[in-house]
This record gives structure tokens, sequence and C-alpha cells, in this order.
């Protein structure tokens, strides 16, 4: 089970952490990600990370977003710096391999210029 947390809302330019825990008898996954979604539209990959810790990101937010991992405790994170208005929307983790597991409840990030 995945939950997300640490989502709110804030000004143009401030910070956010996101949590993500891998609740259940999950085996690790060799590469996690974080996901986002607006209304209306295709949920995105925004970033991933592997086992060993490598990472990669879309050019949205390169240089901004920072996703890391825990693996002993399960849980994956998501650095937030210098929030634009276009990052608003609702953030899930998942495993990148198909198919994904069950989708958790999302955090809800919300940027005001």
């Amino acid at each position: 089970r995945l939950v997300e947390s640490g989502g709110g809302t804030v000004q143009s330019g401030e910070s956010l952490k996101l949590t993500c825990k891998m609740g259940g008898a999950f085996f690790v996954p060799p590469t996690m990600a974080w996901y986002r979604q607006t209304p209306g539209n295709q949920r995105e990959v925004v970033a991933s990370v592997t086992l060993g810790g490598k990472a990669d990101y879309v050019d949205a937010v390169k240089g901004r977003f920072t996703i890391s991992r825990e693996i002993s405790k399960k849980e994956v994170y998501l650095q937030m710096n210098s929030l634009k208005p276009e990052d608003t929307a609702r953030y899930y983790c998942n495993r990148i391999t198909s198919p994904p597991w069950s989708w958790g409840p999302g955090a809800q990030v919300t940027v005001i210029s």
C-alpha cells in the first residue's frame, strides 16, 4: 500500500518535501518514481530513482526537484524547491515498471503566484 504525504499550498519560490511510504509486504522494486497529475490530464513521471540511487528527472523539474529513497524504511522522497504555479498537481509515487501497484491517494501540491 502506497501512502503519500507532505503536500500543501505554498507561494511561488517556496519548497515542499513529499514522502512516500510503501506499507505492506512489498518487495523493494529496483526503480521507484514520483508522478503528477492535473485534472483532465494523464499521470506523468516527474522523477525516478534506482536502488543504487541513480536519479532521473523530466526537464521541467531538473535543478529544482531531488528524488531520494531510504530502502530500509521503504520510503521515497521528493524535495521540491523553487516551486512554480505550473507544479500544481496531485503527486503520486509508484514503481516505474508496468503494471504499477495500486495507486495511493496522492499528495496535493498547490503553488500560488
